[in-house]
Order: C-alpha cells, then sequence, then structure tokens
C-alpha cells in the first residue's frame, strides 16, 4: 500500500477539519524529508511516514470521551483507530504492529527505541513549535534535550533561526 491511501484516508478521517489534516500533512512532510536525509532502510521510512500520517489519529475519540486532545490519552485510543484504519487498507502486520506502537508513545520521550520513534517525535515537535508559538527558549530546551538527528537539528535551527551553539 503507498501513502497516498493513507493520506487520503485520513482526510477523509477528519473531514471538516482543515486544522488537524495541516497538522499531519507538515509532521509527514518533516517526517519523510529526515528520514530520506538520516538514511533509512525503505522499511523503516514506510513506518516513519505512514506512523507521521496517523500519529494523531487518537484525537477525535479522545475529543468524543473526554473532551480533550490530551497526548495521554491519543497515546491510549490512537493504536486501536490505526490499526483500524491500516487494516483496512491491507497494511502487512508487522508494519501496523509498528505503527501502533509509535502512534500509542508518540508523546514520551524517555522510551524512544528506534530511528522511526526519534524521528516522528522531532517532526511533530518541528510542527508544535510553531503551531503553539513556543517561545525560543523552549525550543532551544527541546532541541538540547530532545534532538538527536543531524537533520533534525539542523532544520530546527535553520526554521527558528536558532544559534548553533549548543549543537
Amino acid at each position: 500500500m503507498n501513502i497516498s491511501s493513507v493520506i487520503s484516508a485520513m482526510t477523509k478521517y477528519y473531514a471538516g477539519d482543515p486544522k488537524r489534516i495541516g497538522h499531519f500533512l507538515k509532521v509527514y512532510a518533516f517526517s519523510k524529508t529526515i528520514g530520506e536525509c538520516e538514511s533509512l532502510t525503505e522499511t523503516e521510512q514506510k513506518i516513519l511516514e505512514t506512523a507521521a500520517v496517523v500519529h494523531d489519529i487518537g484525537i477525535k475519540r479522545s475529543e468524543e470521551l473526554y473532551g480533550t486532545s490530551s497526548g495521554k490519552y491519543q497515546e491510549m485510543l490512537g493504536p486501536d483507530e490505526a490499526k483500524k484504519l491500516l487494516s483496512s487498507l491491507s497494511f502487512e502486520d508487522n508494519i501496523i504492529e509498528r505503527v501502533c506502537y509509535l502512534v500509542g508513545h508518540h508523546h514520551t520521550y524517555n522510551m524512544i527505541d528506534g530511528a522511526d520513534y526519534q524521528i516522528l517525535v522531532e517532526a511533530d515537535f518541528l510542527v508544535n513549535a510553531y503551531e503553539d508559538s513556543l517561545s525560543k527558549e523552549s525550543i532551544i530546551n527541546a532541541r538540547d534535550k530532545l534532538f538527536k538527528t543531524k537533520t533534525g537539528i539542523k532544520m530546527l535551527n535553520d526554521i527558528f533561526a536558532l544559534e548553533r551553539a549548543s549543537q
């Protein structure tokens, strides 16, 4: 299955919510770019790109059930929603399993266990830093504590015109 089918399915899933659709498309674009620059394997890249598109799929159920888009509820509710969507698109079980793991942990920063996970966290932060108007100090702090890839660090520094001394 190709990534276009996932993007189409997620656009339908979030029909009428251009903010959420725009968010996952931006996270996808950053994930794809960082993954390619960091030379992921073909399978890792497929997992990363798929996870980037569906990473916030738990928000809709979280808002319906709890009235919030809290990261905790996203991680709790997202994997089941992602599994349903990816199964309907005939994704391989091993891809679905890893994507669901990433969806269920993308707000947990102390358990990063692979390049796909690291890049998803970095890409999501790149988008959230702008969308949430984070302070320069908060962005630098996140860069120094959270970012590990050379590409992600460079993109963060370039996008937010940060000094490079902390690299």
